[in-house]
């Protein structure tokens, strides 16, 4: 294992994979076509993305909307990047909100400079910035008109990903930390214990403690990183107190859960954070018997979803975008784990019942369950003929 201080080793991670990782904005000194950046070392993609920094004056790094402890801690670890290499002070910033309890203590614990993208002035930074996730995917809020420069994402790569003069996207990656760890270690930066703690967290959290789609690098990443978190703080985050509203919404999603075959869903109606969907179908997951799980919900005129599977041959990211993205919305994911928006202020509230309804039934059909009565989950029992 190498440690953090060394400079300039090849992770065994790399093992020659082509990272899609692009170089073609205006104030670099030599343009990287395509085909040459898909050949590069970590060392090299890494060295880059110092140089750009070193030909602007002020980055923004952007999170995904209600942004996940994955997302923050790649964006605190890129901050670092900047202020040691190029000497840059960034900001960093979400939009929508910070919900989930876990996640709000992760920022109240570690005294995380992150604020609101209503504070931001996009006029005032010349370094646009994504942190786990990707342009197209529509869960962002960089404006068009300030395209980005800088993206690390673990998902699968989109197109308008190209267009960035860094994309570090894609790959065998369990979590956007692990890629943010790696740039740490290729640069020769020892992280500060507030990031350490946060990539740890990143990684446990997005991997499901290394249990999900997790590959050798994430592993690495996170022993390296584990001596250098602050467990006390580690403690405080993983086990927050949580408001009465968190235990109102778990008896609706027990209440209205309806289990289809192999799979069980749940209506979550309005709910105080978005971040809750993705809570719910992770933990309904672990109901006996089922493989795919679905949570839905309402927020600020947006039906959020959030879908899970445990089985490893399925594709989450890829069924939610085709059910999804032909309604208007937007989705992201990748094997198993997925999440989308659609917009519905136009609709009213039968209408939006009736269009839940229709999303039941697309999911349904795209399980083969389509024939199955939904049972309550409360009396589902999966021993029963």
């Amino acid at each position: 294992m190498a440690t953090p201080s060394s400079r300039g080793a090849q992770p065994s991670s790399e093992r020659g994979r082509a990272h899609p990782s692009v170089h073609r904005g205006a104030g670099s000194k030599a343009t990287v076509t395509r085909d040459d950046a898909l050949s590069e070392s970590l060392e090299a993609r890494a060295n880059r993305l110092v140089a750009l920094a070193k030909t602007r004056k002020r980055p923004l790094i952007l999170t995904h909307d209600n942004p996940d402890p994955d997302s923050v801690a790649a964006a605190l670890a890129l901050a670092q990047i900047f202020e040691e290499k190029a000497g840059l002070k960034a900001a960093i910033a979400y939009g929508g909100i910070i919900g989930r309890t876990e996640n709000r203590a992760l920022l109240k614990v570690l005294k995380l400079p992150i604020v609101p993208i209503s504070r931001i002035d996009f006029d005032e930074f010349d370094l646009f910035c994504l942190v786990d996730t990707q342009p197209q995917m529509g869960n962002h809020s960089l404006p068009p008109d300030h395209p980005a420069n800088v993206i690390l994402d673990h998902h699968p790569e989109r197109t308008g990903s190209r267009d960035a003069e860094i994309a570090e996207v894609g790959g065998d990656y369990g979590a956007t930390s692990t890629i943010a760890a790696l740039y740490l270690r290729t640069l020769g930066i020892v992280p500060t214990r507030e990031v350490a703690t946060a990539l740890f967290y990143g990684i446990k959290a997005d991997t499901r403690d290394l249990g999900r789609e997790t590959e050798d690098v994430d592993v690495q990443a996170y022993l390296w990183l584990f001596p250098q978190a602050d467990k006390e703080a580690l403690a405080l985050i993983e086990h927050p107190k949580l408001p009465a509203e968190y235990f109102r919404l778990y008896h609706t999603a027990i209440e209205k859960g309806r289990v289809h075959g192999n799979a069980v869903m749940a209506d979550l109606g309005d709910i105080y954070s978005p971040d809750m969907v993705a809570e719910v179908a992770e933990r309904h997951l672990f109901l006996e018997g089922i493989k795919w799980s679905l949570a839905y919900a309402i927020y600020e005129d947006n039906l959020f979803l959030s879908l899970r599977t445990n089985d490893k041959r399925m594709n989450a990211g890829r069924l939610i975008r085709e059910v999804v993205e032909e309604l208007g919305g937007s989705a992201g994911g990748h094997g198993q784990m997925a999440g989308a928006r659609i917009p519905v202020q136009k609709l009213g509230k039968a209408q939006r019942e009736e269009f839940k309804s229709g999303l039941v039934r697309r999911f349904c059909e795209e399980w083969g369950v389509a024939g199955k009565p939904g049972i309550p989950l409360l009396a589902y029992d999966p021993r029963a003929d």
